[in-house]
């Protein structure tokens, strides 16, 4: 299975397996690539597409151990497009880090073959790392003001603070206030430990009482950033000694929280942070804030949401800049059954839960806006696309599609292009077929067809078997549909058309369950009737 794609059957959706994601660490890409969409040998696909990309849906498992699916790609194809390597879960980690290890190696893989790789995707509802996404929004909702005095430390240590360095011995350190280094602000505290005290509040930083009696019984949710190898305990100590949490931090600035009830006794709580051991570090921005019974509204973790979209994007587009030339921005958006945008309160039977996240529902309706312009700014060469399903059977999703799309570019976002998917059937009518490239191709921008298959086991029949009938079916629609691209979209909108696999066996269609034979080459990648009619209409024959 190349990738988790729409089938035209909703009720097949929550039969398809995910992929797992690898685990990948930082690395640059290389080398750039340099492969034209065109060729000399017109007993190929890309030897015949007259100045077009065409593609096929690639897995690096695949090409790295399968010979003919290998060789089958090279020869046949100027352009990539990874089923799973470069989505979400693929490349983000459960802290959120960013790590390339697998894309890379997918990427040089097929740039040294002579293969453009064409990116997907930058913003989607599904493949998600939800383990990370959901940390942001499964919070404790809060309420009112920071109960922290001064904890940017932008007044200094010495106002709103109380710091002590012990003579007890051993104990050896400083604490001071540091300008050179702050996540907010310009200041940051700075507390190096050479020789840890004989108990762990022998270095300590504590922040003057608030909140009175309302503080007895109150749960509190407690937020600072911390650098510095070694570990920080936190305490909320005021009038009663209240359990000390120690948390392990890094050489990187990073946020640590904690929520804690504090008992009916207490009257005056205080932040206090103690070092225990060794090291140097800095401490900033601390925040307490009330909680309330609930999570928060999503108004309220927006501002997280968008900056984990933001990260994502800016990372994937940076660190391919100048390298993929071409990107799925923004992929299946819309609402399926009527206009509007697709939301976890009206998609697809199957699709909630892990791995699942809609970014729509914190970010609304400007979550296109912000994706296209985040990745604009990161490689302002590349081409940007929008991506989705169906527009071909439903022309209320593909008007819905249409109208946004010029929704957005009229807030200013830069938009190259539009994919539609194209996952037909012999049963798909040709008149919307028709009717689709030609809205398309209205819009002035870009067209490509981006994840082409044909299916001609669309009821999902067990134990199926193809008849010469139904694969002539599926050859002439391959045929027709690359024929009404290049007929209804002029030359200059023609981006390319990229097949969603190689051959049968590996098809996201085909399953134990409900065989399909939806591509180009049979099991053994032999050609098949509908490669020599999508070569034949390649060559306008």
């Amino acid at each position: 299975m190349n990738g988790i794609k729409r089938t035209l059957q909703v009720a097949a959706v929550a039969a398809i397996v995910l992929f797992s994601a690898c685990s990948k660490k930082d690395s640059n890409p290389s080398p750039t690539p340099t492969p034209t969409p065109t060729g000399t040998d017109t007993s190929s696909l890309k030897g015949s597409a007259n100045g077009i990309f065409i593609g096929f849906a690639l897995d690096y498992n695949l090409m790295t151990t399968n010979s003919k699916f290998a060789a089958t790609a090279k020869a046949q194809v100027s352009q990539a497009t990874f089923g799973n390597e470069m989505k979400y879960a693929s490349i983000v980690g459960n802290d959120g880090s960013l790590n390339f290890t697998t894309a890379d190696a997918f990427y040089n893989l097929c740039v040294n073959a002579g293969i453009q790789v064409y990116g997907h995707t930058l913003c989607w509802h599904s493949q998600q790392n939800t383990n990370y996404l959901n940390t942001l929004v499964n919070v404790t909702a809060t309420t009112g003001s920071n109960l922290v005095l001064n904890g940017s430390f932008e007044n200094g240590i010495s106002t709103n603070w109380f710091t002590q360095v012990s003579t007890t011995a051993p104990t050896s350190g400083t604490i001071s206030l540091d300008n050179t280094t702050a996540e907010d602000g310009n200041n940051s505290l700075k507390v190096v430990v050479n020789t840890p005290g004989p108990n762990t509040f022998s270095i300590q930083a504590v922040n003057d009482a608030f909140a009175g009696s309302s503080a007895a019984g109150q749960t509190y949710k407690v937020t600072f950033w911390a650098k510095g190898a070694g570990s920080v305990i936190l305490v909320m100590q005021g009038a009663v000694y209240e359990g000390a949490t120690t948390f392990n931090t890094t050489s990187s600035w990073a946020q640590y929280s904690l929520v804690t009830t504090l008992p009916s006794s207490e009257t005056a709580p205080q932040v206090r942070f103690n070092f225990g051991a060794a090291g140097t570090y800095n401490i900033d921005n601390v925040q307490v804030f009330a909680t309330t019974s609930g999570t928060p509204p999503r108004s309220q973790v927006a501002p997280s949401v968008d900056n984990a979209l933001n990260t994502f994007i800016t990372g994937m587009a940076t660190h391919y800049a100048g390298k993929v030339k071409a990107w799925d921005v923004v992929n299946e958006i819309m609402n399926d059954g009527a206009s509007g945008l697709r939301t976890s309160s009206n998609t697809n039977t199957g699709e909630t839960g892990a791995g699942f996240f809609y970014w729509t529902d914190y970010l609304g309706r400007n979550t296109a806006l912000k994706a296209f312009n985040y990745a604009h700014a990161a490689d302002p060469n590349a081409l940007l696309f929008i991506n989705d399903y169906n527009l071909e059977s439903n022309s209320v999703k593909l008007d819905s599609l249409i109208a946004y799309v010029k929704e957005i570019q009229g807030k200013g976002a830069h938009v190259d292009g539009i994919g539609t998917q194209m996952h037909i059937s012999i049963n798909t009518a040709t008149a919307g077929i028709d009717a689709m490239f030609q809205k398309l191709a209205a819009t002035g921008l870009k067209v490509r067809i981006s994840e082409l298959d044909v299916s001609v086991n669309p009821s999902k029949t067990a134990g199926f078997t193809p008849t010469s009938t139904q694969l002539a079916q599926q050859a002439t629609l391959y045929h027709y549909v690359i024929n009404s691209f290049k007929t209804n979209v002029p030359k200059a909108q023609q981006y390319g058309i990229t097949i969603w696999g190689v051959d049968d066996t590996d098809s996201w269609l085909n399953t134990s369950t409900s065989p399909d034979f939806p591509l180009l080459f049979d099991g053994s990648f032999s050609q098949k009737a509908s490669f020599t009619s999508a070569l034949q209409a390649l060559r306008g024959q």
